[in-house]
């Protein structure tokens, strides 16, 4: 697993003048040039229609201070290559895109003619740009409020967003509607953020990537009014008067802004960018095993036969049991295992992750689940991984789980994607699956570290225990927004099911607004190579559907975008080996037409999983298609369909 990367002619330096880039199908267009103060900025246009105005860049520091207005252009050097590498686990197993690149080499016309270079990658799916520092003697080390990148907009684009409002949060919420011209600076919105560009034109996100020693990004309303997006640094929780701190020593590097171009929304979920600028593995991962796991949290949890189910072994073997019913390599033991877990993000004086409590015999369960082919993942705190990280990881790998789930960071300021990056190694070391929860946004992480398996930053199904916000509508914006960012913790499977009319909460055996058939749908729809069986095994035990949540990969070698509207309705066809899954979503009912063009040659026999006349129903039917045949499916409202198709024999 590696980029591979052919120069054009070893970065030959081209005149100072030539300062655009286009993408290897010459449809994308960044062009560099400045504003009327003096400012660098760039401009994006697609297929000729301009879809980023000139926007300004540059970076900020403290007491007001700028490198940006007064940059000339002195050289640009220009290449091209080709990302080609294989990804463990995700919503494809191989990646090859190509790309061309300049880099733009600016110098301060006057004062002390500081330098910043500019990065700029056109793919034929979106464009990335990011700063380097390079080493100098006038500008050591860097104190930035902030970067003053922004995504200017040449007109009143439709997008949806999650305006956060606030840093440190969970990153949980919806993503609503929002015209740009509406966005305030006061907003605080999550990557990414979606807009549509008009009739005839493309649908675009902004993101990032490759994030390594500096503060996640938000995106605010400009401060002058006009159309368009501003980066906002997370701020320094000790020193909330900066964003970012650091030498520069030999050069210094921000991560990739991102902008993912699609001609329509749905398109952007088979965007592999992200991954792609990040940097790739180094060592062996083939111990990477994606796959699903029972959970004995969301369910409350339920258990019949156990008299008092909880943090205790009994519980723990049932669920194990549950597991190896459905060949589930994994069960997912959540708080409460180790002394004084405490529950909510409280961090109790004296909690100990290397001391289970005792009614857990940690060993015995781990042996346990071994025998039945299950491997134990286990949830700690994160501030205690942060004190004492090694102890606890080699107590966890001595004991022989498989993996860690890291909760309640609820922060992406500089010192924390440290962090992250200290535990992704630390974890890697100790051949431990990573799964984080109270977490920002992904940017492509997994690849650099394919056992970082999955991570929430979403407002998924625990949400069901508590409010009524997880809604038909929701649940498909998410696949339209959150997940272009990468995989997403929702933990679907919730087998008590109603509708939006009759839901109830409960903290304790909680119901979904949705059908079962659109549960079922959400391990096609959804991308999470660590995918969640989130109910208890009493709600499945007899049911239907069970054979479904056993076949199912949670890992992809191909993924294609059907058809679908943006918190309307989705469909999306994943292929696992000849396999190939679909899964269907709608908030109206509907009937939803499935092209299936993108089957091999031959015939593939069919399995269908849809609604029923109640939303516990499951409607199952066979038949023979081929690639010639358009699937219909008949969607009841909060509904969906699930499906298998295998070559024929």
């Amino acid at each position: 697993m590696k980029a591979l990367l052919l120069a054009a002619a070893a970065l030959v330096a081209a005149p100072a003048t030539a300062q655009s880039v286009s993408s290897p199908d010459g449809r994308l267009t960044v062009t560099l040039g400045t504003n009327a103060d003096d400012q660098p900025t760039y401009t994006l246009a697609v297929a000729g229609r301009t879809v980023i105005a000139p926007s300004p860049l540059g970076l900020e520091f403290e007491r007001y201070a700028k490198l940006a207005n007064g940059l000339r252009a002195t050289s640009t050097d220009a290449s091209r290559g080709e990302d080609r590498y294989t990804l463990i686990a995700g919503k494809t197993a191989q990646v090859a895109e190509r790309y061309n690149q300049i880099v733009v080499h600016m110098a301060e016309r006057d004062g002390k003619h500081r330098r910043l270079d500019l990065v700029v990658r056109a793919y034929d799916t979106g464009i990335a740009l990011r700063y380097a520092v390079p080493q100098q003697p006038d500008l050591t080390s860097l104190r930035l409020v902030n970067e003053l990148t922004q995504f200017a907009f040449p007109a009143d684009y439709a997008c949806t967003g999650l305006n956060l409002g606030s840093f440190g949060t969970s990153h949980e919420g919806e993503y609503d509607p929002i015209r740009a011209s509406l966005l305030r600076p006061h907003n605080l919105y999550e990557l990414p953020l979606v807009c549509e560009t008009g009739a005839g034109g493309p649908t675009i996100a902004i993101a990032e990537a490759a994030v390594d020693n500096w503060p996640a990004m938000y995106l605010t309303g400009t401060e002058t009014g006009a159309l368009g997006v501003a980066a906002k640094l997370t701020r320094k929780p000790d020193d909330p008067t900066v964003a970012l701190t650091r030498d520069v020593g030999t050069g210094v590097v921000s991560p990739w802004r991102v902008v993912m171009v699609a001609p329509q929304a749905g398109k952007l979920i088979e965007n592999t960018l992200l991954t792609s600028l990040n940097p790739a593995p180094v060592g062996d991962f083939s111990w990477v095993k994606p796959g699903k796991t029972a959970w004995d949290w969301w369910s409350g949890p339920l258990l019949a036969g156990v008299p008092k189910a909880g943090s205790n072994a009994a519980t723990e073997r049932a669920f194990i049991d549950f597991a190896a019913s459905l060949k589930l390599p994994y069960m997912m033991v959540d708080e409460g295992w180790y002394v004084n877990s405490g529950g909510g993000g409280t961090l109790y004086p004296g909690a100990d992750p290397t001391q289970p409590v005792a009614g857990i015999d940690l060993p015995g369960l781990v042996a346990y689940g071994r025998t039945r082919g299950v491997g134990l993942i286990l949830w700690i705190h994160w501030q205690l991984l942060d004190r004492d990280m090694e102890k606890i990881l080699s107590f966890v790998a001595q004991v022989g789980a498989k993996g860690i789930k890291v909760d309640f960071m609820n922060r992406d300021d500089q010192d924390m994607i440290a962090f992250y990056h200290r535990l992704a190694e630390a974890t890697a070391r100790h051949h431990l699956l990573l799964d984080l929860h109270g977490a920002t946004h992904p940017w492509g992480m997994t690849r650099t570290w394919p056992h970082f398996i999955t991570q929430e930053g979403v407002l998924g199904a625990e949400y069901n225990k508590w409010t009524k916000r997880i809604t038909p509508r929701h649940n498909i914006t998410l696949a339209y927004t959150r997940m272009l960012a990468g995989p997403m913790d929702y933990t679907p499977g919730g087998y008590r099911n109603a509708t939006p009319a009759t839901f109830a909460i409960a903290a304790t055996g909680p119901e979904t607004q949705t059908t079962r058939a659109a549960e079922l749908a959400k391990y096609v729809v959804y991308e999470s190579p660590l995918q969640s069986v989130a109910d208890t095994p009493d709600a499945y035990r007899g049911q239907p559907g069970l054979d479904f949540l056993a076949e199912v990969p949670a890992s992809w070698d191909e993924t294609r975008f059907v058809t679908g509207t943006l918190g309307e309705s989705i469909a999306i066809a994943r292929r696992k080996g000849e396999r190939w899954y679909i899964g269907a979503m709608t908030d109206a009912a509907r009937s939803v037409a499935v092209p299936l063009s993108f089957l091999g040659t031959g015939r593939y026999a069919a399995r269908l999983w849809q609604d029923g006349t109640a939303p516990t129903d499951l409607v199952t039917a066979s038949r023979t298609v081929a690639a010639t045949d358009t699937l219909m499916l008949d969607l009841h409202a909060a509904g969906g369909a699930a499906a298998i198709l295998a070559p024929a024999r």
